[in-house]
C-alpha cells in the first residue's frame, strides 16, 4: 500500500476526485502539515451493513490514514434513534435499541478491511456517539448548546427546506438532528482531539454548523470537508441496482456478486471509479482509462478485482475473477457463484425469486417470456417448469438471468 506525506492529503484527495467542498482550505492544509490530525465520518446504524454508497467516505478515511493521520469512524448509536432527514422525503422508521445494537455490530466489521486499528497516533479509532448522547439532560443541553443555533438558519438547510417546500412532514425529532451532529463534533474534539469532519455533500450544512459550534463554545479551530454526490454516468444513484443495495458485508452480498457489480460498470465510469475505489497508480489508471472498444472490458475486470480485493481480500477477488472467466468464457459452473439451497422439485419462477434473480414472480415470468431466464445455460420457455434433482450436475444446477447474473441451486 502506497503511503504519502501528511501534507499531501488534500492534493492527493483532490487528484483522485474525493473533494467537493472544504472550509478554510489554506488553514487546513497548514494544520495537516504540522502534525497528525484526527478526522471523523459518521455512519448511522440504519441497517446491519454499509453499502457502496458509503464507500467514498470510507476510502477517504483510508487515504487519510495512508497520509499519516488518524481516521475516526463514528457509529451513530445515538443519532440513529433520531434519524437524519437529509435527502429524504419522509421520516425514517424508528428502530428498537436491540436492532440498533445488531446493526452496530454488522457495521463495525466492514472497517477492518479498510483501516488499521490500534493505540498509535495514526491508528484508527472507532467510537459510538451513544456514549455522550444517550445521557444528555434536555434543559442543560438547550441552555448550553441550543442557544448557539438560529432557527431561521436551520430552516434554510436543504434537509429541512426541501421537505417543507414539498409540504412533507418534518418531525421535531428530525429537526433536532443537526444539533446532535454538531454536538458530536464538539464532544469528539474535546474527548479525542478530532478537528476535521468529513462526509457527503448533503452533509455540508450540518458540518459547517459543527465547525461553528466548536468556535463559539470553545474558540477552537475546526474544519469540514465533503465528498461529491456520486452517481453513475447514466445518472443512477451509486450503490443501488435493480435488485437492491450493493452491501459491503459478505453475509449480505457475496464476493462474486460484489465483483460483478464493478465488472458491470458503465464504460464512462471506469476511469473515475478506478481513481476513487482502487489504489492503483495514476499512470496505470491513465493507461486503463484510454482503452477503447472491447478492450475496455479488461479495465473493468481490473476495477472489479482491485475493488473486491480491498473489501474481501485478494484471494476472494482472484477467485471471483476466475469464476467469472469460467462461467462466461468456458460455460462452466464456477465454484464461487452464490449458492441457494432449495427443496426440490421447485417451480423455476419461485427459485428465481428466492435466488434474487428477480424481485417477484411477475418479474421472473417476464424474464421467461423474454428468453432471459436460463437453467444450465438453456433458455426456460415454460413458466411451469419444475427444477428437480435430475437437473443437478454434480449436485448443483446453474440458474441465470441474462448473461451476467448466475446462482447455483442445490437440494436442501
Amino acid at each position: 500500500m502506497t503511503h504519502f506525506r501528511r501534507d499531501e492529503f488534500l492534493s492527493v484527495a483532490r487528484e483522485r476526485g474525493y473533494i467537493h467542498q472544504v472550509t478554510d482550505e489554506a488553514a487546513l492544509s497548514a494544520r495537516l502539515a504540522d502534525a497528525p490530525l484526527a478526522s471523523y465520518v459518521g455512519f448511522d446504524c440504519t441497517a446491519d451493513s454499509l453499502h457502496v454508497g458509503h464507500l467514498l467516505s470510507i476510502m477517504l478515511l483510508r487515504l487519510l490514514q495512508r497520509c499519516g493521520h488518524k481516521p475516526v469512524p463514528l457509529i451513530g448509536g445515538g443519532t440513529t434513534k433520531i434519524g437524519d432527514p437529509s435527502g429524504r422525503d419522509e421520516g425514517r422508521q424508528l428502530l428498537t435499541a436491540e436492532t440498533i445494537e445488531v446493526n452496530k455490530a454488522g457495521i463495525r466489521r466492514t472497517f477492518d478491511s479498510f483501516l488499521t486499528f490500534g493505540d498509535g497516533p495514526t491508528d484508527a479509532l472507532m467510537l459510538d456517539n451513544a456514549a455522550w448522547l444517550d445521557g444528555l439532560a434536555y434543559i442543560p443541553f438547550l441552555r448550553d448548546i441550543g442557544r448557539h443555533f438560529s432557527v431561521n438558519r436551520m430552516l434554510t438547510m436543504d434537509s429541512v427546506r426541501l421537505r417543507l417546500e414539498r409540504e412533507q412532514p418534518l418531525s421535531f425529532l428530525e429537526f433536532n438532528y443537526m444539533l446532535l451532529q454538531s454536538y458530536d463534533f464538539l464532544e469528539l474534539r474535546r474527548r479525542h482531539g478530532v478537528s476535521l469532519q468529513m462526509g457527503g455533500s448533503d452533509q455540508w450544512g450540518n458540518i459547517v454548523m459543527g465547525v461553528e459550534l466548536n468556535r463559539r463554545v470553545d474558540a477552537a479551530e475546526c474544519f469540514g470537508l465533503t465528498t461529491p454526490l456520486l452517481a453513475t454516468a447514466s445518472g443512477q444513484k451509486m450503490g443501488k441496482t435493480a435488485s437492491g443495495a450493493v452491501w459491503l458485508n459478505p453475509d449480505r452480498l457475496s464476493s462474486y456478486d460484489y465483483w460483478q457489480f464493478w465488472r458491470n460498470a458503465e464504460d464512462a465510469d471506469v476511469g473515475r471509479f478506478l481513481r476513487l475505489f482502487t489504489e492503483l497508480p495514476k499512470d496505470e489508471i491513465a493507461r486503463l482509462e484510454a482503452l477503447r472498444g472491447a478492450e475496455v472490458n479488461e479495465a473493468k475486470k481490473v476495477l472489479a478485482t482491485e475493488a473486491t480485493a480491498m473489501l474481501h481480500g485478494r484471494a476472494a477477488a482472484d477467485a471471483a475473477a476466475e469464476t467469472a472467466r469460467t462461467t462466461f468464457e468456458q460455460g462452466g459452473l464456477g465454484e464461487a457463484l452464490p449458492v441457494v439451497a432449495a427443496t426440490l422439485p421447485a417451480n423455476v419462477l419461485d427459485l428465481a425469486v428466492a435466488a434474487g434473480l428477480a424481485g417477484s414472480k411477475g418479474e421472473a415470468r417476464k424474464l421467461v417470456q423474454n428468453g432471459g431466464l436460463r437453467l444450465n445455460d438453456e433458455a426456460v420457455s415454460d413458466i411451469g417448469r419444475q427444477v428437480a434433482s435430475g437437473d443437478l450436475r454434480d449436485g448443483t444446477a446453474k440458474l441465470s438471468a441474462g448473461r451476467k447474473r448466475h446462482v447455483l441451486i442445490r437440494s436442501a
